[in-house]
This record gives C-alpha cells, sequence and structure tokens, in this order.
C-alpha cells in the first residue's frame, strides 16, 4: 500500500528519487504513465495487469473507450530503479504533469502519483476547504 507525501527534486536529466518505501513496494519494475488531475500514476505490475485486464474488457466500439484507452496506454513506460533508487520521467510525462523542477510523490493505495508541487499545492489546498462536502458526497459510492 502507498501513503505519505514526499518532496522531491527532478535533476536536470529527468530523473526523480522514488521514496524507500514505495521502492519496496513496487519491486524491480512498474509503470508510469499520465494521471487524472495533471498528475502520473504509478502501479507496480501486478496493479497495472489488473488494470489492464479491466481496460480489456471495455468495448471497442465505444468512442470514450476507445479514447480513455489511448490515453492511458500511449504515455505508459516501464520504469527500473538506477543504483541511487532514481527513474528517469520522459519528457512527454514531465512536460503533461507540468513538471520543471520540485514535485511531490504522493501515496494513494495501490498506486502513487507524482505531481508538480504547484499543482499539488493548488489541489491539496482546493481539497482541503471542500473536504467535509467530498466526504458527504463519497456515501453515494
Amino acid at each position: 500500500m502507498f501513503m505519505g507525501e514526499y518532496k522531491h527534486n527532478i535533476d536536470a536529466k529527468g530523473r526523480i528519487i522514488i521514496p524507500a518505501k514505495f521502492r519496496q513496494e513496487l519491486g524491480d519494475k512498474f509503470v508510469i504513465t499520465r494521471g487524472m488531475d495533471g498528475c502520473l500514476f504509478g502501479y507496480p505490475m501486478t496493479e497495472w495487469e489488473s488494470f489492464q485486464n479491466k481496460i480489456n474488457e471495455l468495448p471497442v466500439s465505444k468512442k470514450d473507450a476507445r479514447s480513455f484507452t489511448r490515453f492511458f496506454f500511449s504515455a505508459a513506460v516501464e520504469c527500473e530503479f538506477d543504483k541511487q533508487g532514481r527513474i528517469n520521467l520522459p519528457s512527454n510525462l514531465r512536460e503533461y504533469a507540468s513538471i520543471i523542477k520540485k514535485c511531490v510523490v504522493v501515496g494513494v493505495s495501490n498506486r502513487f502519483e507524482i505531481w508538480s508541487e504547484q499543482l499539488w499545492s493548488e489541489f491539496s489546498e482546493d481539497a482541503e476547504a471542500n473536504f467535509s462536502e467530498i466526504a458527504e458526497n463519497m456515501i453515494d459510492f
């Protein structure tokens, strides 16, 4: 399980350190792709395969299903750690998430997310201000 919030910097080569607690959960290989709300999603291989199986069940005849599948899979990259526990984030993913220098790595149950520090701050402030309403709406699930 992924949880917690960790602030990091991207180096000049586009590398980021993934927290040690997350590296233990991820194993040797994992997947990073575009996420929602302007962040990146990172999945252990077992979670990615489970997600992939669900996506494969979507009807290819539906335009939204095709778009959703393309969005996630076209940007997905398989990652491995270097000896310092870093990964290289491709430029297209950094651009998508507006990550230039400072970023935040956040644990979200079965995945982790990588946010630009600015977008994470904006999201956190909004979520905090509306948390009671968000919690109330979650009852419907």
